[in-house]
């Protein structure tokens, strides 16, 4: 049986009617890479969420707007972008369940940055004002979603190095914050030349992996990358089996 992926949404309000979205570039490399794939929405009642992440398999955490500062002990800088409190509150009760149960988890983009906040780190709300550097994280305009805009340098011992088989790779960016404190119970495993955190991982077993690059956009160019969304479908497959 294929594992079940769960990924929540983001809010899109159009002329007064609020939406719950997810973009269709995870849910096909997920089921490129041999899991089902399923939105999970938004604002719903802590028994009704909770049965939803009980039948899950394995989540996904997708990009999208800012964590809200409040959520790591600052206020909104003007510098912060949009943020989204309805997907802040249905992720951060995910992570923290997921972290509970053991449960494995992939956070991609703004997944590493709620990831780390979730487990008790901080960011950037802003890396040119507050984390000044010669590379350019956010998405130049006209470039596209699969353009590779710098190199990461990952631990050879790491769950990423692993699965990419290698320790240095070109990536794509379309960020405009990043993780700043480490949270507790996870470390640093790549890097861009200029130090910005590329990726997390948990350091007690589990399967969860952060990374702030979007790998879904890469892999029909780079076998290595869907190689990386394989072994989040191994590992959620293992943990299956554990619990038969």
């Amino acid at each position: 049986m294929k594992p079940l992926i769960g990924i929540p949404t983001f809010t899109h309000e159009v002329e007064g009617s609020v939406r719950y979205e997810g973009l269709a570039t995870y849910t096909r490399a997920i089921e490129r890479a041999g899991g089902a794939p399923i939105f999970i929405p938004l604002d719903l009642g802590d028994d009704a969420l909770r049965i939803i992440f009980d039948r899950m398999d394995g989540l996904l955490f997708q990009g999208g707007g800012d964590v809200h500062p409040s959520e790591y002990g600052e206020s909104v800088a003007e510098y912060c972008g949009a943020i989204d409190r309805a997907c802040d509150e249905t992720e951060l009760r995910l992570l923290r369940w997921s972290f509970d149960t053991g449960k494995p988890l992939l956070a991609i983009c703004r997944g590493i940055q709620v990831l780390n906040v979730a487990a008790g780190g901080s960011l950037y709300q802003d890396i040119d004002a507050q984390l000044p550097t010669s590379i350019r994280h956010p998405h130049r305009k006209g470039n596209p979603s699969n353009y590779r805009a710098h190199a990461i340098e990952i631990e050879p011992n790491s769950r990423l190095a692993r699965a990419v088989g290698t320790t240095r790779i070109e990536v794509n960016s379309r960020h405009h914050q990043s993780v700043k404190q480490v949270a507790p119970g996870f470390h640093v495993t790549a890097r861009a030349p200029d130090g910005v955190i590329e990726a997390i991982e948990s350091t007690n077993g589990n399967y969860a992996l952060g990374v702030q690059f979007h790998p879904e956009n890469l892999i029909d160019d780079d076998p290595r990358i869907l190689q990386m969304f394989k072994e989040f479908i191994q590992a959620v497959s293992e943990r299956m089996r554990s619990a038969e």
